[in-house]
């Protein structure tokens, strides 16, 4: 499914955590960098999200600690429309999944956990947790984006 002819469907991803303020901010930009150079159009959203809210200040520190120049992000609510016009949606945990169809049902079929290639990992949410929870989820949605990257990329 995920082979060299399917690739080139994917030309707008979206990331879906619940504030869209941590994870899939995070996720966003890893992804973005590791598709680097393309023309694929990552964005990101929540279920809940912090609307026009800034990364959270550890996700940011975390990033920069390991090298990442984030630009500005505002959190955005996920809708039907940002549903729609993604190709491949990738979501933090299992429940989230279901938080997608539930907005938009005929999303089934591109809608998978970020986390697919480590046996269907869940990334935890490490809002308020204090750092080595966001430490915790960098390190999970990393190694999940380079996975999904070298399936894309092929």
């Amino acid at each position: 499914m995920f082979g060299t002819k399917e690739a080139a469907l994917f030309k707008r991803i979206m990331i879906v955590c619940v504030g869209n303020i941590c994870r899939s901010p995070t996720a966003e930009h890893l992804l973005r960098v590791a598709l680097a150079p393309s023309d694929i159009v990552v964005s990101s959203a929540g279920l809940g999200a912090l609307k026009n809210k800034p990364i959270e200040a550890t996700a940011r520190s975390i990033l920069e600690e390991h090298g990442h120049v984030l630009s500005d992000h505002s959190g955005r609510q996920l809708n039907s429309a940002l549903i729609n016009e993604s190709d491949l949606i990738l979501v933090m945990e299992k429940n989230h999944i279901d938080g997608v169809l539930s907005i938009a049902p005929e999303a089934r079929g591109k809608v998978f956990l970020l986390g697919k290639w480590q046996d269907n990992r869940e990334i935890p949410d490490p809002y308020r947790q204090g750092k080595p929870a966001f430490v915790h989820a960098y390190a999970l949605i990393d190694a999940a984006v380079n996975a999904w990257a070298q399936r894309i990329k092929r």
